[in-house]
């Protein structure tokens, strides 16, 4: 993704892709060795010696050059298939002609070693962050937090008690109300023995032109992508989107509607209050879910939803009237 920003006549070009003190998207600024990455988690690998990695991501945002980690055998075949030419892995497995292989005993582990190792966490100093750009016609309220390298544009208003974590880029014309909270970490969790261990998030949140986001709200950062809220959508009060969800265009959520993980939702779709949304699907252009529904698998667009799982509207309302008759038509089963 390439973006644009302008401040009157000084214009910058953001393609979140390096990992250097401007940014914390798992692209490398500089090329690493296979070697390299293998030296810095101790481990055994499979390829020549200086092979080229790029950078780190998740399997559903790899592009050439990445490295990706793969811990379980069902998705073994899936790393290996994808776009990124170098994989973490648990086994020993023939290494796909054209990739390079790194076995670790713990991918996950080793892939958050290498998280903390090129893009650390870096502590604020001051309320707002020194290396935030912010455009002078923005107006920012009392004890709104702004962290490391976020990027504001023109117009927009930042209510109070809002806080904007590292490396978001807000668009012109957005309104952010209290206490809404922007990139803060994905949930996502290995279980094991002793507890749960958390998978580092070093991505970020894009919010387009003229948004508007409720109070209370919670946008989850990329792991190592991007969360996008598109240009024109309206979010209420009390939403909160999941890490790696990309949210188009004037879209309208109501209150209480919960977005999982790594989720596409389409122009100009409408979520009214309390649906929720479970990760990794797809809801189409144009699609209406009612409240209170449950979306289970992808939706397409142009289509009314209600009930949990959300089908048709008109299907799910026939449902509803059958069963409110079934005690009728019991009574009368057993009167013959």
């Amino acid at each position: 993704m390439v973006i644009q920003w302008s401040f009157g006549s000084h214009s910058i070009e953001l393609r979140g892709i390096a990992n250097n003190s401007e940014t914390n998207i798992m692209k490398f600024s500089q090329p690493q060795t296979l070697k390299s990455i293998a030296i810095i988690i101790d481990a055994e690998f499979v390829g020549e010696d200086n092979f080229p990695i790029t950078g780190l991501n998740e399997i559903h945002v790899v592009e050439q050059g990445d490295l990706v980690f793969v811990d379980h055998q069902k998705y073994y075949e899936k790393a290996l298939k994808s776009k990124a030419t170098s994989v973490l892995i648990n086994k020993k497995v023939d290494c796909p002609e054209g990739k390079a292989l790194i076995i670790s005993n713990d991918p996950f582990r080793d892939f958050n070693k290498l998280i903390q190792h090129f893009s650390s966490f870096k502590k604020n100093e001051k309320t707002i962050s020194e290396s935030a750009e912010i455009s002078n016609s923005t107006i920012v309220q009392p004890n709104v937090f702004i962290g490391n390298n976020v990027k504001i544009g023109s117009n927009c208003i930042i209510h109070s008690n809002v806080s904007i974590y590292d490396n978001t880029i807000i668009g012109d014309n957005v309104i952010i109300h209290a206490n809404t909270i922007i990139g803060s970490d994905a949930f996502y969790y290995k279980k094991r023995a002793e507890g749960y261990d958390k998978l580092l998030s070093c991505g970020k949140v894009i919010v387009e032109d003229d948004v508007e986001i409720g109070a209370n709200c919670t946008i989850d950062r990329g792991v190592t992508g991007e969360t996008v809220i598109g240009k024109g959508s309206k979010l209420d009060n009390l939403v909160h989107v999941g890490h790696d969800t990309v949210i188009g265009k004037n879209c309208l959520f109501a209150a209480q509607v919960g977005i999982a993980g790594v989720v596409k939702i389409e122009d100009d779709v409408t979520l009214w209050g309390q649906v929720g949304v479970s990760s990794d699907i797809t809801i189409g252009k144009g699609a209406v879910v009612l409240a209170q529904s449950g979306i289970s698998k992808s939706l397409e667009g142009n289509i009314t939803y209600f009930g949990s799982p959300a089908e048709e509207a008109r299907k799910k309302w026939k449902e509803a009237a059958a069963i409110r008759k079934l005690p009728e038509i019991v009574k009368k089963l057993d009167e013959i």
